[in-house]
């Protein structure tokens, strides 16, 4: 099943807008917010795990981006998210190098019990399917998986079908965004890791429902428009604003969503 021809001319316009932004991300921000905003029409997903280097001995890099709270590369122990991911390479080779997915069902996806108390071993839990894909480079030899988690049942097969067409333009988009401090001795040729160490704390006085209000707003939805995606009040979202200038020490959402920035750029 091919994703393009079952779009519309508006749609494939659509489309070619969202691909073609790639080639502007430059930081981990920038590539947040595509991924969850107009990427999400195509690959709905709550976590995307890259994972890049020499499968067959397991000696891997990764980096995680997602708007869930503390679900971070920094904050993920290697040593339990790596098998998963070799694991992963290795059923996506055997498959032909094609892409698949996964159904957890309720028990979710589980890294041992060490990871469980991690914010990524938690919120993998509450994940319940997976579509996995990756990309062979043959010129700078580090294979690279992806794998999308999401909260929903199943993905359907044009949403695999979508993980094949849009993959490579994430895997640009990801080789464009600066190695942060952790990463610094990964070689150049291997997708950058825009996740680290960094003196700049992450938000966690914000509850989950204030985080994700600030996600929409900093993808320049309104109030009026981020209660209709989530099924609230403008009131209510402009009642979480305002507790989330208070939190955050900011007086208007340009404040608030520079400091969401900096925190994601740094994390």
């Amino acid at each position: 099943m091919s994703l393009l021809p079952s779009l519309s001319t508006e749609d494939l316009h659509h489309y070619h807008r969202v691909v073609t932004h790639s080639v502007e991300v430059r930081s981990h921000f920038d590539m947040l917010i595509w991924l969850q905003g107009d990427m999400q029409k195509y690959l709905p997903h709550d976590i995307l795990i890259a994972a890049w280097g020499d499968f067959s001995t397991g000696h891997v890099q990764h980096d995680i981006i997602s708007a869930l709270s503390g679900v971070r590369s920094h904050a993920a122990q290697s040593e339990l998210l790596s098998p998963l991911m070799v694991s992963l390479f290795n059923r996506w080779a055997e498959f032909g190098k094609k892409p698949f997915s996964l159904n957890a069902g309720d028990s979710g996806f589980s890294l041992d019990e060490f990871g469980l108390k991690s914010a990524l071993g938690g919120a993998l839990l509450k994940m319940r399917s997976a579509t996995i894909h990756g990309i062979t480079d043959e010129r700078g030899s580090h294979d690279c998986v992806y794998v999308v988690f999401s909260a929903r049942k199943q993905f359907t097969d044009l949403e695999r079908n979508a993980m094949a067409m849009v993959l490579p333009y994430i895997d640009t988009a990801l080789r464009q965004v600066e190695h942060l401090p952790h990463q610094s001795g990964v070689s150049s040729s291997a997708p950058a890791n825009p996740a680290a160490e960094t003196k700049i704390p992450e938000p966690d006085v914000l509850t989950e429902r204030e985080a994700e209000i600030l996600k929409w707003v900093a993808l320049g939805k309104t109030n009026p428009e981020i209660g209709s995606i989530l099924d609230i009040s403008a009131f209510t979202v402009k009642n979480h604003m305002q507790r989330v200038f208070k939190k955050l020490d900011v007086s208007n959402r340009a404040q608030a969503v520079g400091k969401f920035r900096a925190w994601v750029n740094h994390v």
